[in-house]
């Protein structure tokens, strides 16, 4: 299963690939995102992370690390939970105007067999969504971040 979702924001790439390549700021942007806890900016290729996460009642935390980290282009990171492989998510950045198209991607790489049946369960466990939710819960929580990281450009603009 994979999903992306885009937008314009009214910033020059190299604005927003700042942005969201201080992971620590997802904590304001994602709607299941609470807290990200790494190193200080910018993140690099190979950098790892924490995430605090929480949607409702459920609270969880995953491990994370860098896979892409290519200048005002792309930011790429994968998300693991208890040592499963979980999802890919990303951000591409491309100039359009005078600002830049922003498009979130997600990749679940929950890849089936006994390994994934585990990391779906644990998904239904700890976060709440079984696999037949996980697209819309994904596509509302794309776009809320998305939102709110042109609000912060353009107010930082």
């Amino acid at each position: 299963m994979s999903l992306e979702e885009s937008t314009v924001m009214d910033a020059p790439p190299e604005v927003v690939y700042r942005l969201v390549s201080d992971l620590r700021n997802m904590g304001r942007w994602s709607p299941e995102c609470r807290k990200v806890l790494v190193s200080a900016p910018p993140a690099r290729s190979g950098t790892r992370f924490v995430g605090l996460n929480r949607r409702g009642p459920f609270l969880w935390f995953t491990t994370g690390r860098v896979t892409q980290a290519r200048q005002d282009r792309e930011f790429t990171f994968d998300i693991e939970a208890f040592g499963l492989p979980i999802a890919r998510w990303g951000y591409r950045f491309e100039p359009e105007g005078t600002g830049t198209r922003v498009t979130e991607f997600w990749q679940d790489l929950r890849t089936g067999g006994r390994t994934g049946r585990i990391a779906d369960r644990l998904g239904a466990i700890f976060a709440g969504t079984n696999p037949e939710r996980r697209i819309a819960v994904n596509r509302a929580g794309m776009r809320t971040t998305l939102d709110r990281i042109a609000r912060e450009t353009a107010a930082r603009g």
